[in-house]
Protein backbone atom coordinates (compact mmCIF):
# COMPACT_ATOMS: atom_id res chain seq x y z
CA UNK A 1 0.00 0.00 0.00
CA UNK A 2 2.76 2.41 0.92
CA UNK A 3 5.45 1.12 -1.46
CA UNK A 4 4.92 4.11 -3.75
CA UNK A 5 6.58 6.19 -1.03
CA UNK A 6 9.85 4.22 -1.20
CA UNK A 7 11.73 7.39 -2.12
CA UNK A 8 10.65 9.11 1.10
CA UNK A 9 13.81 7.92 2.86
CA UNK A 10 16.28 7.89 -0.02
CA UNK A 11 19.54 9.52 1.15
CA UNK A 12 18.26 10.03 4.71
CA UNK A 13 20.51 9.10 7.64
CA UNK A 14 19.79 6.59 10.40
CA UNK A 15 21.27 5.57 13.73
CA UNK A 16 20.51 2.28 15.51
CA UNK A 17 21.03 2.10 19.28
CA UNK A 18 21.10 -1.42 20.72
CA UNK A 19 20.62 -2.71 24.26
CA UNK A 20 20.91 -6.27 25.52
CA UNK A 21 22.20 -9.61 24.34
CA UNK A 22 23.72 -11.00 21.16
CA UNK A 23 20.20 -11.74 19.90
CA UNK A 24 19.45 -8.02 20.00
CA UNK A 25 22.80 -7.16 18.42
CA UNK A 26 22.02 -9.46 15.50
CA UNK A 27 18.49 -8.11 15.27
CA UNK A 28 19.95 -4.62 14.93
CA UNK A 29 22.16 -5.87 12.11
CA UNK A 30 18.99 -6.93 10.31
CA UNK A 31 17.30 -3.61 11.10
CA UNK A 32 20.23 -1.81 9.52
CA UNK A 33 19.72 -3.96 6.43
CA UNK A 34 16.05 -2.94 6.28
CA UNK A 35 16.93 0.75 6.55
CA UNK A 36 19.63 0.37 3.91
CA UNK A 37 17.06 -1.19 1.55
CA UNK A 38 15.11 2.08 1.79
CA UNK A 39 18.16 3.93 0.48
CA UNK A 40 19.21 5.24 3.88
CA UNK A 41 22.78 5.84 5.08
CA UNK A 42 24.12 5.03 8.54
CA UNK A 43 25.52 7.68 10.88
CA UNK A 44 27.02 7.30 14.35
CA UNK A 45 25.13 10.30 15.75
CA UNK A 46 21.60 9.93 17.14
CA UNK A 47 21.37 13.68 17.49
CA UNK A 48 22.03 14.31 13.79
CA UNK A 49 20.29 11.26 12.30
CA UNK A 50 17.01 11.65 10.41
CA UNK A 51 15.77 8.35 11.86
CA UNK A 52 16.79 6.96 15.26
CA UNK A 53 15.97 3.35 16.16
CA UNK A 54 16.07 2.18 19.78
CA UNK A 55 16.25 -1.64 19.84
CA UNK A 56 15.60 -2.30 23.51
CA UNK A 57 16.09 -4.94 26.20
CA UNK A 58 14.16 -5.50 29.43
CA UNK A 59 15.94 -8.53 30.88
CA UNK A 60 17.27 -6.27 33.68
CA UNK A 61 16.05 -3.00 35.08
CA UNK A 62 19.34 -1.22 34.35
CA UNK A 63 19.11 -1.81 30.59
CA UNK A 64 15.49 -0.66 30.57
CA UNK A 65 16.28 2.51 32.51
CA UNK A 66 19.22 3.39 30.25
CA UNK A 67 17.08 3.01 27.15
CA UNK A 68 14.24 5.08 28.59
CA UNK A 69 16.57 7.88 29.73
CA UNK A 70 18.32 7.99 26.35
CA UNK A 71 15.00 8.17 24.53
CA UNK A 72 13.89 11.01 26.82
CA UNK A 73 17.16 12.84 26.06
CA UNK A 74 16.01 13.13 22.43
CA UNK A 75 12.75 14.87 23.36
CA UNK A 76 14.14 18.45 23.24
CA UNK A 77 15.97 17.62 19.99
CA UNK A 78 12.73 16.31 18.51
CA UNK A 79 10.94 19.51 19.58
CA UNK A 80 13.51 21.57 17.69
CA UNK A 81 13.41 19.22 14.70
CA UNK A 82 9.89 17.74 14.32
CA UNK A 83 10.96 15.95 11.14
CA UNK A 84 13.30 13.65 13.08
CA UNK A 85 11.72 10.19 13.30
CA UNK A 86 12.18 8.17 16.50
CA UNK A 87 11.41 4.45 16.57
CA UNK A 88 11.20 2.25 19.66
CA UNK A 89 11.22 -1.52 19.18
CA UNK A 90 12.30 -4.72 20.90
CA UNK A 91 11.53 -6.17 24.31
CA UNK A 92 10.57 -3.02 26.26
CA UNK A 93 7.39 -2.29 24.28
CA UNK A 94 6.46 -5.98 24.21
CA UNK A 95 6.00 -6.17 28.00
CA UNK A 96 2.41 -6.29 29.19
CA UNK A 97 3.37 -5.08 32.67
CA UNK A 98 6.39 -2.93 31.91
CA UNK A 99 7.90 -0.39 34.26
CA UNK A 100 6.99 2.46 31.91
CA UNK A 101 3.72 3.26 30.15
CA UNK A 102 5.48 3.92 26.88
CA UNK A 103 2.57 5.11 24.78
CA UNK A 104 1.57 7.63 27.45
CA UNK A 105 5.06 8.77 28.47
CA UNK A 106 6.61 8.90 24.98
CA UNK A 107 4.14 10.76 22.74
CA UNK A 108 7.07 12.23 20.78
CA UNK A 109 8.19 8.75 19.68
CA UNK A 110 6.77 8.18 16.20
CA UNK A 111 6.75 4.39 15.91
CA UNK A 112 6.49 1.91 18.79
CA UNK A 113 6.53 -1.80 17.91
CA UNK A 114 7.53 -4.96 19.76
CA UNK A 115 9.61 -8.05 19.10
CA UNK A 116 7.15 -9.87 16.87
CA UNK A 117 6.66 -7.33 14.07
CA UNK A 118 10.01 -5.57 13.71
CA UNK A 119 10.37 -7.39 10.39
CA UNK A 120 7.72 -4.97 9.09
CA UNK A 121 9.72 -1.87 10.03
CA UNK A 122 10.01 -0.67 6.43
CA UNK A 123 6.22 -0.69 6.01
CA UNK A 124 5.74 1.19 9.28
CA UNK A 125 8.22 3.85 8.16
CA UNK A 126 6.55 4.20 4.77
CA UNK A 127 3.15 4.48 6.41
CA UNK A 128 4.42 7.16 8.79
CA UNK A 129 5.81 9.15 5.85
CA UNK A 130 2.19 9.50 4.66
CA UNK A 131 0.13 9.79 7.84
CA UNK A 132 2.61 11.64 10.13
CA UNK A 133 0.69 10.05 13.01
CA UNK A 134 2.20 7.99 15.81
CA UNK A 135 2.14 4.25 15.15
CA UNK A 136 1.72 2.05 18.20
CA UNK A 137 1.41 -1.62 17.23
CA UNK A 138 2.21 -4.43 19.66
CA UNK A 139 1.22 -7.91 18.46
CA UNK A 140 1.15 -11.14 20.46
CA UNK A 141 2.47 -13.52 17.82
CA UNK A 142 5.35 -13.38 15.33
CA UNK A 143 4.46 -11.93 11.94
CA UNK A 144 7.45 -13.62 10.30
CA UNK A 145 11.19 -13.83 10.76
CA UNK A 146 13.48 -10.96 9.90
CA UNK A 147 15.03 -11.28 6.46
CA UNK A 148 18.75 -12.00 6.85
CA UNK A 149 19.84 -11.59 3.24
CA UNK A 150 20.60 -7.90 3.56
CA UNK A 151 21.78 -7.74 7.18
CA UNK A 152 24.60 -5.23 7.74
CA UNK A 153 26.88 -7.00 10.19
CA UNK A 154 29.05 -5.37 12.84
CA UNK A 155 31.99 -7.75 12.42
CA UNK A 156 33.88 -9.15 9.45
CA UNK A 157 35.20 -12.17 11.40
CA UNK A 158 32.22 -13.39 13.44
CA UNK A 159 28.68 -13.70 12.06
CA UNK A 160 25.60 -14.33 14.18
CA UNK A 161 22.98 -16.78 12.92
CA UNK A 162 19.63 -17.29 14.65
CA UNK A 163 18.59 -20.94 14.84
CA UNK A 164 15.69 -20.73 17.32
CA UNK A 165 13.54 -17.91 18.66
CA UNK A 166 11.69 -17.70 21.98
CA UNK A 167 11.83 -19.87 25.09
CA UNK A 168 9.60 -22.46 26.79
CA UNK A 169 11.38 -22.70 30.13
CA UNK A 170 9.65 -19.92 32.12
CA UNK A 171 12.33 -19.43 34.77
CA UNK A 172 10.65 -17.48 37.57
CA UNK A 173 12.96 -14.47 37.18
CA UNK A 174 12.93 -14.22 33.39
CA UNK A 175 10.83 -11.98 31.16
CA UNK A 176 12.04 -13.53 27.88
CA UNK A 177 9.19 -16.04 27.28
CA UNK A 178 6.69 -13.22 27.75
CA UNK A 179 8.33 -10.84 25.27
CA UNK A 180 9.90 -13.28 22.80
CA UNK A 181 7.21 -15.96 22.76
CA UNK A 182 7.45 -19.73 22.63
CA UNK A 183 10.25 -21.64 20.92
CA UNK A 184 10.25 -21.52 17.14
CA UNK A 185 13.07 -23.23 15.23
CA UNK A 186 14.27 -22.34 11.77
CA UNK A 187 14.59 -25.27 9.37
CA UNK A 188 17.97 -27.03 9.10
CA UNK A 189 18.16 -26.25 5.38
CA UNK A 190 17.53 -22.55 5.93
CA UNK A 191 20.30 -22.41 8.53
CA UNK A 192 22.65 -24.52 6.40
CA UNK A 193 22.20 -22.20 3.40
CA UNK A 194 22.84 -19.09 5.48
CA UNK A 195 26.00 -20.49 7.09
CA UNK A 196 27.30 -21.78 3.77
CA UNK A 197 26.88 -18.35 2.22
CA UNK A 198 28.57 -16.61 5.16
CA UNK A 199 31.57 -18.94 5.00
CA UNK A 200 32.06 -19.49 1.30
CA UNK A 201 30.89 -16.17 -0.17
CA UNK A 202 31.47 -13.66 2.63
CA UNK A 203 34.56 -15.19 4.26
CA UNK A 204 33.46 -15.32 7.91
CA UNK A 205 35.72 -17.35 10.21
CA UNK A 206 33.43 -17.74 13.21
CA UNK A 207 29.74 -18.54 12.98
CA UNK A 208 27.89 -18.04 16.27
CA UNK A 209 24.56 -19.83 16.43
CA UNK A 210 22.02 -17.97 18.57
CA UNK A 211 19.00 -18.95 20.61
CA UNK A 212 17.62 -18.40 24.09
CA UNK A 213 18.13 -22.16 24.43
CA UNK A 214 19.99 -23.68 21.49
CA UNK A 215 19.74 -27.16 23.06
CA UNK A 216 15.97 -27.10 22.45
CA UNK A 217 16.55 -26.61 18.73
CA UNK A 218 14.40 -28.67 16.39
CA UNK A 219 11.87 -30.10 18.84
CA UNK A 220 9.06 -28.05 17.30
CA UNK A 221 9.84 -28.86 13.66
CA UNK A 222 7.59 -31.11 11.55
CA UNK A 223 10.64 -33.35 11.11
CA UNK A 224 12.38 -33.02 14.51
CA UNK A 225 16.13 -32.44 14.36
CA UNK A 226 18.41 -32.34 17.38
CA UNK A 227 20.93 -29.57 17.95
CA UNK A 228 23.74 -32.14 17.72
CA UNK A 229 22.43 -33.25 14.31
CA UNK A 230 22.28 -29.64 13.12
CA UNK A 231 25.89 -29.06 14.19
CA UNK A 232 27.02 -32.22 12.41
CA UNK A 233 25.36 -31.02 9.22
CA UNK A 234 26.93 -27.55 9.42
CA UNK A 235 30.39 -29.05 9.92
CA UNK A 236 30.06 -30.65 6.48
CA UNK A 237 30.22 -27.20 4.86
CA UNK A 238 33.56 -26.77 3.15
CA UNK A 239 35.76 -23.92 4.35
CA UNK A 240 38.15 -22.76 7.05
CA UNK A 241 35.80 -21.73 9.85
CA UNK A 242 34.54 -22.60 13.33
CA UNK A 243 31.12 -22.77 14.92
CA UNK A 244 30.22 -21.30 18.30
CA UNK A 245 26.82 -21.26 19.97
CA UNK A 246 24.89 -19.67 22.80
CA UNK A 247 23.05 -20.02 25.01
CA UNK A 248 22.86 -23.60 26.28
CA UNK A 249 20.47 -24.78 28.99
CA UNK A 250 21.71 -27.53 31.35
CA UNK A 251 18.33 -29.29 31.32
CA UNK A 252 18.59 -30.09 27.60
CA UNK A 253 22.35 -30.57 27.37
CA UNK A 254 22.88 -34.17 26.23
CA UNK A 255 25.80 -36.53 25.74
CA UNK A 256 25.24 -36.37 21.97
CA UNK A 257 26.25 -32.69 22.02
CA UNK A 258 29.43 -33.42 23.98
CA UNK A 259 30.34 -36.13 21.45
CA UNK A 260 29.86 -33.79 18.49
CA UNK A 261 31.83 -30.98 20.16
CA UNK A 262 34.70 -33.34 20.87
CA UNK A 263 34.86 -35.01 17.46
CA UNK A 264 34.18 -32.11 15.12
CA UNK A 265 37.24 -29.83 14.68
CA UNK A 266 35.02 -27.10 13.23
CA UNK A 267 33.19 -26.70 16.54
CA UNK A 268 34.91 -24.27 18.89
CA UNK A 269 36.04 -25.77 22.16
CA UNK A 270 34.18 -23.18 24.20
CA UNK A 271 30.96 -23.55 26.15
CA UNK A 272 28.75 -20.98 27.82
CA UNK A 273 26.56 -22.92 30.26
CA UNK A 274 24.59 -20.70 32.67
CA UNK A 275 24.27 -22.16 36.17
CA UNK A 276 22.63 -19.09 37.84
CA UNK A 277 23.20 -20.41 41.39
CA UNK A 278 25.25 -22.98 43.27
CA UNK A 279 22.31 -23.82 45.51
CA UNK A 280 19.85 -26.51 44.42
CA UNK A 281 17.23 -24.89 46.64
CA UNK A 282 17.55 -21.61 44.75
CA UNK A 283 17.66 -23.40 41.39
CA UNK A 284 14.30 -24.99 42.25
CA UNK A 285 12.83 -21.58 43.14
CA UNK A 286 14.17 -20.27 39.84
CA UNK A 287 12.36 -23.12 38.04
CA UNK A 288 15.58 -24.08 36.28
CA UNK A 289 14.56 -27.77 35.93
CA UNK A 290 17.91 -29.13 37.17
CA UNK A 291 19.86 -29.31 40.41
CA UNK A 292 23.53 -28.73 41.18
CA UNK A 293 24.35 -32.43 40.89
CA UNK A 294 23.03 -32.52 37.33
CA UNK A 295 24.94 -29.38 36.39
CA UNK A 296 28.21 -30.70 37.81
CA UNK A 297 27.76 -34.01 35.96
CA UNK A 298 27.70 -32.07 32.68
CA UNK A 299 30.81 -30.09 33.62
CA UNK A 300 32.63 -33.30 34.55
CA UNK A 301 31.77 -34.95 31.22
CA UNK A 302 32.70 -31.87 29.20
CA UNK A 303 36.08 -31.46 30.91
CA UNK A 304 36.84 -35.15 30.51
CA UNK A 305 36.02 -35.07 26.78
CA UNK A 306 37.76 -31.73 26.08
CA UNK A 307 40.45 -30.85 28.68
CA UNK A 308 41.29 -27.59 26.89
CA UNK A 309 37.71 -26.34 26.73
CA UNK A 310 36.95 -22.77 27.76
CA UNK A 311 34.01 -22.59 30.18
CA UNK A 312 31.88 -19.56 31.00
CA UNK A 313 28.64 -19.10 32.92
CA UNK A 314 25.96 -16.69 34.15
CA UNK A 315 25.16 -16.22 37.84
CA UNK A 316 22.35 -14.29 39.50
CA UNK A 317 23.22 -12.99 42.95
CA UNK A 318 20.61 -12.07 45.54
CA UNK A 319 17.68 -14.03 44.16
CA UNK A 320 14.70 -13.91 46.56
CA UNK A 321 15.27 -16.25 49.48
CA UNK A 322 19.02 -16.61 48.87
CA UNK A 323 20.61 -17.07 52.29
CA UNK A 324 24.24 -16.59 53.14
CA UNK A 325 24.56 -20.37 53.00
CA UNK A 326 23.09 -20.45 49.47
CA UNK A 327 25.46 -17.71 48.36
CA UNK A 328 28.45 -19.55 49.82
CA UNK A 329 27.44 -22.61 47.81
CA UNK A 330 27.74 -20.47 44.68
CA UNK A 331 31.24 -19.37 45.74
CA UNK A 332 32.09 -23.02 46.35
CA UNK A 333 30.90 -23.84 42.83
CA UNK A 334 33.22 -21.21 41.34
CA UNK A 335 36.20 -22.63 43.23
CA UNK A 336 35.39 -26.14 42.07
CA UNK A 337 34.64 -25.54 38.38
CA UNK A 338 37.16 -22.73 37.84
CA UNK A 339 35.30 -21.01 35.02
CA UNK A 340 37.35 -19.03 32.54
CA UNK A 341 34.73 -16.29 32.63
CA UNK A 342 31.73 -15.48 34.82
CA UNK A 343 28.95 -12.99 34.04
CA UNK A 344 27.43 -12.09 37.40
CA UNK A 345 24.32 -9.98 37.90
CA UNK A 346 22.32 -8.80 40.86
CA UNK A 347 18.76 -10.10 40.74
CA UNK A 348 16.47 -7.56 39.11
CA UNK A 349 12.69 -7.61 39.58
CA UNK A 350 10.77 -7.98 36.33
CA UNK A 351 7.08 -7.13 36.47
CA UNK A 352 4.97 -10.02 35.28
CA UNK A 353 7.36 -12.74 36.41
CA UNK A 354 6.63 -14.99 39.43
CA UNK A 355 9.83 -14.04 41.29
CA UNK A 356 8.80 -10.39 41.34
CA UNK A 357 5.97 -11.40 43.68
CA UNK A 358 8.14 -13.42 46.08
CA UNK A 359 8.03 -11.86 49.53
CA UNK A 360 11.59 -12.69 50.63
CA UNK A 361 13.38 -10.15 48.41
CA UNK A 362 17.04 -9.42 49.21
CA UNK A 363 18.14 -5.93 50.20
CA UNK A 364 19.92 -4.02 47.40
CA UNK A 365 22.89 -3.28 49.66
CA UNK A 366 23.29 -6.96 50.48
CA UNK A 367 23.03 -7.92 46.80
CA UNK A 368 25.76 -5.43 45.99
CA UNK A 369 28.03 -6.82 48.74
CA UNK A 370 27.54 -10.36 47.48
CA UNK A 371 28.10 -9.66 43.78
CA UNK A 372 31.32 -7.77 44.51
CA UNK A 373 32.54 -10.61 46.72
CA UNK A 374 31.83 -13.07 43.92
CA UNK A 375 33.58 -10.94 41.30
CA UNK A 376 36.66 -10.58 43.53
CA UNK A 377 36.83 -14.35 43.91
CA UNK A 378 36.44 -14.90 40.17
CA UNK A 379 39.24 -12.43 39.46
CA UNK A 380 41.56 -14.47 41.66
CA UNK A 381 40.44 -17.69 39.97
CA UNK A 382 41.01 -16.25 36.49
CA UNK A 383 44.53 -15.13 37.37
CA UNK A 384 45.31 -18.59 38.70
CA UNK A 385 43.70 -20.18 35.62
CA UNK A 386 46.21 -18.45 33.36
CA UNK A 387 48.84 -20.93 34.55
CA UNK A 388 46.97 -23.82 32.92
CA UNK A 389 47.79 -22.45 29.46
CA UNK A 390 51.54 -23.01 29.81
CA UNK A 391 52.87 -25.54 27.27
CA UNK A 392 49.38 -26.30 26.01
CA UNK A 393 48.53 -26.11 22.31
CA UNK A 394 45.38 -24.38 21.04
CA UNK A 395 43.93 -24.15 17.58
CA UNK A 396 43.66 -20.39 17.07
CA UNK A 397 42.52 -17.84 14.53
CA UNK A 398 45.70 -16.03 13.52
CA UNK A 399 45.09 -12.30 13.16
CA UNK A 400 47.15 -9.17 12.85
CA UNK A 401 46.42 -6.70 15.66
CA UNK A 402 48.32 -3.40 15.68
CA UNK A 403 50.93 -4.91 13.40
CA UNK A 404 51.52 -7.93 15.66
CA UNK A 405 50.50 -11.53 14.99
CA UNK A 406 48.01 -12.76 17.58
CA UNK A 407 46.31 -16.12 17.99
CA UNK A 408 42.72 -15.97 19.23
CA UNK A 409 41.61 -19.09 21.10
CA UNK A 410 38.06 -20.47 20.92
CA UNK A 411 37.46 -18.88 24.31
CA UNK A 412 38.68 -15.47 23.17
CA UNK A 413 42.13 -15.51 24.80
CA UNK A 414 44.85 -13.63 22.92
CA UNK A 415 48.23 -15.31 22.40
CA UNK A 416 50.99 -13.02 21.12
CA UNK A 417 53.29 -14.59 18.55
CA UNK A 418 56.64 -12.74 18.49
CA UNK A 419 58.71 -12.58 15.32
CA UNK A 420 56.06 -14.29 13.25
CA UNK A 421 55.85 -13.56 9.56
CA UNK A 422 52.17 -12.83 9.15
CA UNK A 423 50.42 -13.50 5.85
CA UNK A 424 47.72 -10.99 5.02
CA UNK A 425 44.66 -13.07 5.84
CA UNK A 426 42.90 -14.67 8.79
CA UNK A 427 43.39 -18.42 9.13
CA UNK A 428 43.48 -21.15 11.79
CA UNK A 429 46.67 -22.73 13.11
CA UNK A 430 47.92 -24.52 16.23
CA UNK A 431 49.71 -22.28 18.72
CA UNK A 432 51.76 -23.60 21.64
CA UNK A 433 52.02 -21.38 24.74
CA UNK A 434 55.70 -20.88 25.58
CA UNK A 435 55.63 -17.96 28.01
CA UNK A 436 53.30 -16.26 30.51
CA UNK A 437 54.22 -12.84 31.86
CA UNK A 438 51.88 -10.54 33.77
CA UNK A 439 49.10 -12.92 32.76
CA UNK A 440 49.84 -12.27 29.08
CA UNK A 441 50.35 -15.29 26.86
CA UNK A 442 52.88 -15.70 24.08
CA UNK A 443 53.62 -18.71 21.93
CA UNK A 444 54.81 -20.20 18.67
CA UNK A 445 52.84 -21.37 15.66
CA UNK A 446 52.92 -24.90 14.35
CA UNK A 447 52.72 -23.56 10.82
CA UNK A 448 51.50 -26.04 8.22
CA UNK A 449 51.05 -23.53 5.41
Amino acid sequence: MYNKNMNSYQGKSYNVITYGCQMNVHESEKIRGILSSLGMLETDSAENADVVIFNTCCIREGAEDRAYNNIMALKPIKEKNPNKIIVLCGCMPQQKKGKYNLKEKLPFVDIIIGTHNVNQLAQYLLKFAVTKKQIYDIVDKPTGALDVDNAIRDDNINAYVNIIYGCNKFCTYCIVPYVRGREQSRTPQEIYNEVKNLVQNEGYKFITLLGQNVNSYGKDLKEPTTFAELLTSLCEIEGDFKIKFMTSHPMDFGDDLIKVMKNEPKIAKALHLPVQSGSSKILARMNRHYDLKHYMSIIKKVKHAMPNISLSTDIIVGFPGETEKDFNLTLKLLKKVKFDQVFAFMYSKRSGTPAAEFEDQIDEKEKNIRVNKLLRLQKIIQKDQTKKFFKRTYNCLIRQINGVAVGITDGGKEIYIPNYKFINQNYFADVKIEDIRNHKLSGVVNDKR
